[in-house]
Parts: structure tokens; sequence; C-alpha cells
């Protein structure tokens, strides 16, 4: 029997789909190369320059770490933003609730008060990032500066009596929020900014004593580097004539350590100037909160330096 009619029918709902599908699939591509074109976007940089001296320039001493987050082993300013943004979102919850208007105006102003430490945070960061980090950067610290003075302004309506007038400026104050959000994503997790550099190593390098080189290849005092397979590490060999080996890209932002300065027993990445102990990778000064993985060293008879990292494979 034939049945041009349904095939017909199902050929055509089968096009519908494939073109909704592409349709759905081009809107995805065009919003993703809109929030890659914001790093691209050099006409930013007359303000991102003059904005980074001025925060790099703000004398915060041994505050700076701090706000980095090196105590945590990781940035700071995501463990602060969720203050603000979940009392803006509770308070929109609340509006939604009869008989909670103070509760809510007082989640809002909390919000906006919590917002200070987490955007002087974001600064400091933002402040030691790549060109491209620092042009999506400045477009979200604009979209959350949007939302805290649409909240500062929900908060003095709600004072004023003017409750529905509040309560659209918070929900405003919300999108523009969650706006910033986004690209705060976009900015940590598609350009990286913030994640440790140096945690694929491990995985890069087989479990074994590795050959580096011998001893006469490093000069006392000298940042030297070898390549480990597709791994660069920095090499330090001291007067007396123990050898450091550390991990050579900065976990930072991948700074090549070799090309710093060597001096009292750390070293100085060029990029940013973070430091890292030798004898162990620590990281004693940010903005790098991830310390740099530390090789163990051993000499043969031969003067050959062999190399492992603890935890590799």
């Amino acid at each position: 029997m034939r049945l041009p009619v349904r095939r017909n029918g199902f050929s055509a709902a089968a096009r519908q789909a494939a073109s909704a599908r592409g349709a759905a699939a081009r809107a995805e591509d065009a919003f993703l190369d809109a929030l890659d074109a914001l790093g691209r976007q050099k006409a930013l940089d007359a303000v991102v320059a003059p904005v980074q001296r001025v925060v790099r320039a703000l004398p915060l001493g041994g505050a700076r770490d701090v706000l980095h987050g090196l105590p945590l082993g990781h940035p700071l300013h995501p463990v602060l933003v969720q203050v603000p943004i979940g009392a803006w979102m509770s308070a929109s919850v609340l509006d939604a609730v009869p008989g909670t208007r103070r509760s809510a105006r007082f989640l809002v102003g909390l919000g906006v008060l919590a917002a200070a430490p987490a955007a002087v945070a974001g600064w400091v960061d933002w402040a030691e990032q790549h060109e491209d980090q620092m042009r999506t950067g400045l477009v979200h610290a604009l979209s959350t500066a949007s939302a805290v003075g649409l909240y500062a302004a929900s908060w003095v309506q709600r004072g004023r009596g003017r409750v529905a007038l509040g309560k659209a400026l918070g929900w405003a104050g919300l999108c523009a929020a969650g706006a910033g959000g986004l690209l705060g994503g976009h900015l940590a997790f598609r350009q990286a900014a913030g994640p440790n550099k140096t945690e694929p190593v491990p995985h890069l390098l087989e479990p074994d004593w590795l050959p580096l080189g011998s001893m006469a290849e490093f000069p006392a005092g000298e940042a030297v580097r070898r390549m480990l397979g597709e791994v660069p590490v920095l090499v330090v060999r001291e007067t007396g004539g123990l050898i450091h080996v550390l991990a050579d890209r900065c976990s930072h932002l991948s700074g090549p350590l070799s090309e710093g300065t060597v001096a009292d027993g750390c070293v100085e990445c060029p990029w940013h100037g973070s430091v890292f102990r030798l004898a162990d990778g620590k990281n004693v000064r940010g903005p790098a909160t991830a310390p740099q993985p530390a090789f163990e060293v051993r000499v043969d008879s031969s003067g050959t330096v062999h190399v492992r990292l603890p935890g590799a494979g």
C-alpha cells in the first residue's frame, strides 16, 4: 500500500525539525561569537590601561595577596560574590511573599554592602590579567556595577514606600547581575582567568626518573630552561651544587619563570611578579594562588641529573 501523504508529512516534519536545530545552532554560535569578541575589542584599551594603573597603585600592602586569595589557594573574588548574589536572589523571592517588605529591603541593602569587598577583590585580580581577559572583565565589571546601582536605587525607593518601583528596580538589578555572572563565567572558564595553569603538568609526565642533563649544563645561580617531553621546567643550581627544578610555566598565567629573577632562594615571574620558593615551589607572593610543581632531584655517578615529579602519571 502506498502512503505518499504520510511520507510527505513525515519528510516535512523532519525538514522543519532539522531547520529548527540549524537555527538553534546558528543562534548559539552567534551568542558565543559575541562573547568571544569582547576580548578582541581593542577600543576598550583606552579605559583598561588607566584603570589598571590606578588599581596597581592602590596602597594595599599585604592585603593585596589576601584579596588575590593566596591564603585560600584559589581566587577570593568568586567566594565573596556569593553574598550579594545570594542576598539579592533571596530578596526577589521575598518580593513574591506577602508581609516580607522589611526583610526584602534588608537583603537588598546587605547585597549592596557586600558587593564592595567582592568588587575590590575582582579589580585586584583583573589588573593582573592578559589584555583579552581585561577587556571582557571590564564589561563584566560594568554589568555588576549596573546591578549595584539598580539595587541601591531599589533600597531607596522601598524606604520611601514606593514598593512596586523598588521591586521593579530589584528585578532589573537581578538581570544585570545575571549578565555579569554570565560574563564572569565566560572569563573564568572560557578565557581561563583564575584557574591553576600548572594543574595538567603531573598528567603529562611519566612517574619515572627522567634525565635532564649533566651538572655542567647548569651554571650556579642561573635560571635554565629544559624540556621534559612537552613540559618546560626551570632548573636552578645553587653554588653548593644543590639543584632545584620547578615547572617553568607560572601557575597564574603561564609566564616563563626561567626568564624571571632568581634571588634569596626564590624565583619571580617576569609577567606579573608572582614569587615562588625554589625548594618546594610554594608561592610566597601573588597574584598566583597555586604553587609550582616541584621535582625530586638526584645525580648519578656520571654527573647526570635525573628528576621525578611526585604524583606524575
